[in-house]
């Protein structure tokens, strides 16, 4: 069966606001790189995650061993954890988006399945990635569903879809001699559609500043809705993501999804961040869409409500919940980066 593609066989990788079974995260380890000296700053934004995503939907934990999930539990001690399910996969670092599988879905049984994409950590910028590297196929174990093996190295922030046959992406991070120096772009579409059942693929150009993925979607332009984009804007003429992003945001007036125009919708930008002469990637497209919740990174600045109303009126039916990201994205990533979604089957 599996020496045919997921498109072959009729799966499809749906849409982040189709129904979850679960979402799956990856707890974060105190000798891990992805917080140097603020490890415990950032507990307070993990349970407040987690506290949100209860009352959506189960959640599936990664840890290492016993000590790293008695760790987890004493984060979130006091909340109701009926819904919560810990699983032994150890993990390098937390962010799941990227090193965790990318769930297909189908009509006909198996209904669900996962692929298994290659990881380096971003280019090969942070080894060990070894347990990372491994960690779909132990996912695709513990659920004994089928696994593809694309032979492609790609993180799961890299792509966007909308569930009904488009994807974007960026020729900055996808197209990066540090990922697959061996393929071409058509190589690289070709995978994709095979892999991932889609059929349109939109490239936008460069990631923001302070991005160490070389340019993930996820912090640049979202689907909201099969033909809608939500994408992020500087208003700051001055501040280095300002012509980059309006070209981005060209490129996505021209953009079509089959013969059809994208409607687009803008989300501002936070002002610039900086810690230790480092700028942080904060942005407000790195939001996660749950059952019943969206949660959306927060960064105590004059932008955060004008982000999260634009949020509400895509998610009408959602509560629009933000939270305060000032210490997570010292790791360089928020909710989106730390979150992978089970869809849910019939």
């Amino acid at each position: 069966m599996l020496s045919q593609t997921p498109a072959a066989l009729g799966y499809r990788m749906p849409a982040e606001w189709e129904p979850h079974a679960a979402t799956w995260l990856s707890w974060p380890r105190r000798e891990g790189i992805s917080f140097p000296e603020s490890f415990d700053r950032v507990l307070p934004a993990l349970r407040a995650m987690v506290e949100a995503l209860i009352e959506s939907e189960h959640i599936c934990i990664n840890v290492c061993n016993g000590a790293h999930e008695a760790e987890a539990r004493s984060v979130l001690g006091g909340l109701p954890m009926e819904r919560v399910t810990f699983y032994g996969i150890p993990t390098n670092e937390p962010w799941c988006r990227d090193h965790g599988p990318i769930f297909l879905t189908r009509d006909r049984d198996p209904k669900l399945a996962l692929v298994d994409w290659d990881y380096n950590a971003w280019g090969n910028k942070y080894p060990p990635f070894n347990l990372d590297e491994v960690v779909p196929t132990r996912v695709a174990e513990v659920l004994k569903v089928p696994v593809f093996y694309p032979h492609m190295i790609l993180e799961g922030g890299s792509i966007e879809v909308n569930g009904a046959g488009a994807l974007l992406t960026t020729e900055s991070c996808l197209l990066n001699k540090n990922r697959n120096p061996n393929f071409s772009r058509d190589e690289i579409e070709a995978r994709l559609r095979d892999y991932l059942g889609v059929r349109d693929i939109l490239w936008l150009g460069d990631g923001i500043a302070g991005d160490d993925t070389d340019g993930h979607i996820d912090d640049l332009a979202r689907f909201v809705s099969e033909r809608t984009v939500v994408a992020v804007v500087e208003e700051d003429r001055d501040d280095e993501n300002y012509q980059l992003l309006q070209k981005n945001l060209a490129c996505l007036r021209q953009m079509k999804i089959g013969k059809d125009s994208i409607e687009m919708l803008t989300l501002p930008m936070p002002k610039k961040i900086m810690r230790e002469e480092l700028r942080l990637p904060a942005s407000y497209a790195n939001f996660y869409i749950a059952n019943s919740c969206v949660l959306v990174p927060t960064f105590a600045d004059s932008a955060d409500e004008l982000a999260l109303s634009v949020l509400r009126e895509c998610f009408p039916h959602r509560r629009v919940i933000g939270i305060d990201c000032r210490e997570l994205v010292w790791g360089l990533g928020t909710f989106h980066c730390l979150t992978q979604q089970q869809p849910a089957v019939c």
